[in-house]
C-alpha cells in the first residue's frame, strides 16, 4: 500500500475507536453552539456554495480546482467571500457552514494544520466594521470555549485536555511590528509563546487579496485581522473589512496578476452597487483541534483529506 494512501483497515480502526467518537462529539457541540450563538445575535444561516464560476483567489499557491460541466467552467469553492458580499444585497447579517476545498501542495502535509477539504464558519455583516467583527468573534469564541468546557467535560477529560476561557479584549499586534520583531515566521513564534488567543491586525497590502479594504489614511495597509490560537496552534480565523466600490475593486485587481473577467458576476454587481461590509471565517476542524489539544488537524474529522494523501 502506498504510504500516502489510508488503507481500509486503518480507516476501520479509526472509525471504531473511542478517541474518534469523543472528538466527533466535541466537533458536533462546536457547530451546535456556534449556530445557536449567531442566530441569537440576529444572523440568518444561508446555504453553502460548493461550485461557482468565481471563488477566492487566495494569496498562496493552490492547485487548480476547476471542473467542466456542459461547456461551463466552475471552480470548487475555496471560500465564499464573494457570495457572502453579494448575499448582503438582500440580508443584513449572515452565516454559513461553508465547505471549502483548497488543493494545497503536498508540502503542506507536514504543517499539522492543513486539510484540502474543511468546513468554515463564515460570517458577514452589512455595514459592519472591523471592530464589529472582532467583538462578535471574541464573544463567539468565548461562548464556544465555555460550552465545550461545561458540556464536553467527560470528552475533554478523556483527551486529557483542560480548556481555559479567555477574557476580552484579546491582545492586538500589528502585522509589521510582529514581522520586524520576529521575522517572516512571526505567527509561529507568537503562537508558541502565547497562552491566550490574540489578533494580528493591519496587514500590508501585498499580504492579502484585492477584496480586503485599504485604509484611506494609511495607503498600503489593510483593515484586516487574523485571530491566532495560543500554544502553537496557529491561525484560527481571518477577516476584515471589504472593498465595495467598483472603482476601488477594479483598481485593486489591476495591481495583481488576476484577470477581471474571472470575476465578472462580482464586478457587474459592484458596478450596480455593493454594500460596505466586514466579516470573518473560522475553520471548524482547527477549532476542534485546539479545543481537544490534537497534534494534527486530521484527527478533527472522520474523513480527513491531508495534502498529498488519498482517502475516501
Amino acid at each position: 500500500m502506498d504510504k500516502n494512501h489510508i488503507s481500509v483497515r486503518e480507516l476501520q480502526q479509526r472509525l471504531g475507536s473511542q478517541r474518534t467518537h469523543v472528538i466527533a462529539k466535541v466537533g458536533s457541540e462546536i457547530r451546535m453552539c456556534a449556530g445557536t450563538f449567531l442566530r441569537k445575535q440576529g444572523f440568518v444561516e444561508i446555504n453553502p456554495v460548493v461550485i461557482s464560476p468565481l471563488t477566492d483567489p487566495l494569496h498562496h499557491e493552490t492547485l487548480d480546482g476547476s471542473i467542466s460541466y456542459l461547456n461551463y467552467r466552475y471552480q470548487l469553492t475555496r471560500s465564499m467571500i464573494f457570495h457572502k458580499h453579494i448575499a448582503l444585497l438582500g440580508l443584513e447579517k449572515i452565516f454559513i457552514f461553508s465547505p471549502n476545498v483548497r488543493l494545497e501542495p503536498p508540502r503542506y502535509a507536514t504543517t499539522n494544520k492543513h486539510l484540502i477539504e474543511f468546513t468554515q464558519i463564515d460570517v458577514e455583516i452589512r455595514n459592519g466594521t472591523r471592530e464589529d467583527t472582532i467583538d462578535l468573534a471574541e464573544n463567539m469564541f468565548i461562548e464556544i470555549l465555555g460550552h465545550a468546557r461545561d458540556y464536553c467535560f467527560q470528552e475533554l477529560k478523556y483527551l486529557d485536555r483542560m480548556v481555559t476561557v479567555p477574557k476580552k479584549p484579546f491582545k492586538r499586534i500589528k502585522y509589521l511590528d510582529a514581522q520586524r520583531e520576529h521575522g517572516v515566521d512571526f505567527e509561529s513564534h507568537l503562537s508558541s509563546d502565547a497562552r491566550e488567543p490574540f489578533w494580528i491586525v493591519d496587514f500590508p497590502i501585498e499580504a492579502r487579496e484585492f477584496y480586503d479594504r485599504e485604509y484611506e489614511d494609511q495607503p498600503g495597509i489593510l483593515c484586516d485581522m487574523d485571530l491566532v490560537y495560543p500554544e502553537g496552534y496557529g491561525e484560527a480565523s481571518s477577516g476584515g473589512e471589504r472593498e465595495y466600490t467598483y472603482e476601488r475593486i477594479t483598481e485593486r485587481i489591476s495591481k495583481t496578476d488576476l484577470h477581471p473577467h474571472d470575476y465578472g458576476w462580482y464586478l457587474k454587481l459592484a458596478k450596480i452597487g455593493l454594500p460596505p461590509c466586514a466579516g470573518f471565517g473560522i475553520g471548524v476542524e482547527r477549532l476542534t483541534r485546539y479545543i481537544c489539544g490534537l497534534s494534527h488537524v486530521a484527527e478533527a474529522t472522520i474523513f480527513p483529506k491531508v495534502p498529498g494523501t488519498w482517502t475516501i
